[in-house]
């Protein structure tokens, strides 16, 4: 995981201020804000933070690029709605129901607020790799660090989990894959280099601190 750098980020299709090289981006403290489209949890936290993120530190050195992906609702979580999102505000699925409960949209139907920085889709494509017993092992040694020290009831039950989980899977989303996540939403931070500093899933409250040490580093 830690040897994996800023060039191993995927980005299919832009949908804002793009085409990006990740090349283009050494020198900068990079943060990829990932999201699904169908993730209220990302729009209710995550986004907003990105944003404050954003207006604070992007003059001091900070970029952040919102990556869209999808693992699950893979009728929803599609480039068409992100597409929809980035150019009319609009949202969808979950996403709009927990928007509208919590009285955040304007008109009904509309984010207000607007992504300021440049948004891309993770590159999802179909996937057809047969559920082995191996895969699974692997699986379950990159989701959890410690998989290996854990009870022996305890590692069948997580992959019996991660089996149900992969049979289930149709398609695969590479930059979410290839750095472990999760879920969403989740951060992904490179240093000015392009090297890899922190992966958070949630809210990430010590995503700030991060940013703010890595600005500093660079400066001395």
């Amino acid at each position: 995981m830690n040897n994996l750098l800023l060039s191993d980020v995927t980005v299919d299709a832009w949908v804002q201020a793009g085409p990006i090289k990740m090349s283009d981006l050494l020198g900068s403290v990079v943060l990829f804000e990932v999201f699904q489209v169908n993730c209220p949890g990302c729009f209710l936290y995550a986004l907003p933070n990105a944003i404050e993120l954003h207006k604070k530190y992007s003059d001091k050195g900070l970029v952040i690029i919102g990556l869209a992906t999808a693992f699950e609702d893979y009728d929803k979580n599609t480039l068409e709605n992100l597409q929809l999102l980035v150019n009319t505000g609009e949202v969808v699925g979950d996403t709009f129901k927990a928007m509208s409960q919590h009285g955040l949209l304007i008109g009904n139907s509309k984010l207000p607020w607007k992504l300021p920085f440049a948004v891309g889709m993770d590159r999802v494509e179909p996937d057809n790799d047969p559920v082995t017993d191996e895969r699974v092992l692997s699986y379950a040694r990159q989701l959890l660090a410690q998989f290996d020290k854990l009870q022996e009831d305890q590692q069948k039950a997580i992959q019996n989990q991660i089996r149900v989980y992969l049979e289930q899977k149709i398609m695969k989303a590479e930059t979410f894959e290839r750095f472990s996540l999760q879920g969403t939403p989740s951060a992904i931070l490179f240093d000015r280099e392009g090297k890899l500093q922190d992966v958070s899933f949630g809210q990430g409250e010590h995503k700030q601190s991060a940013i703010e040490q890595l600005l500093v580093r660079s400066e001395i």
